[in-house]
């Protein structure tokens, strides 16, 4: 296996520890009873567990740009050390982005994931290359 399928499925895996916080917060919010019912009058999330949210999906969002720069270099076979480094980057953005997220450290979140999303789009262009 590549280093950046390795990294993607670290990511993913990180996705899974993500929506673990997240479903631990909204139980603690809304209770277990909304949680596991119907769900037919929606409720918001706010503080912490809204912030655990917005930041599950967003690593959602980052994971799906990522899973293409890593399917196209792989299947073009152009993977490199660079290549795996970017990708290693991307993993330690996304794992810094969380608690970066969930204790509201602005600047810091912004500039955490945009080197997430500067990695990804390093790998697209390294594969037009």
């Amino acid at each position: 296996m590549t280093a950046e399928l390795t990294y993607l499925t670290l990511a993913t895996l990180w996705q899974v520890v993500h929506f673990g916080f997240y479903a631990l917060s909204a139980n603690l919010q809304v209770g277990p009873r909304y949680t596991m019912g119907a769900r037919d009058e929606p409720r918001q999330l706010s503080g912490k567990a809204g912030r655990l949210q917005r930041a599950m999906n967003n690593h959602f969002e980052a994971l799906v740009l990522f899973s293409i720069a890593v399917f196209v270099i792989t299947y073009a076979d152009k993977a490199t050390t660079w290549t795996g480094l970017w990708a290693l980057l991307f993993l330690i953005s996304r794992v810094a982005y969380l608690p970066a997220y969930y204790w509201g450290l602005s600047p810091w979140r912004t500039l955490i994931w945009f080197v997430g999303f500067g990695a990804t789009v390093a790998i697209l262009i390294l594969a037009l290359i």
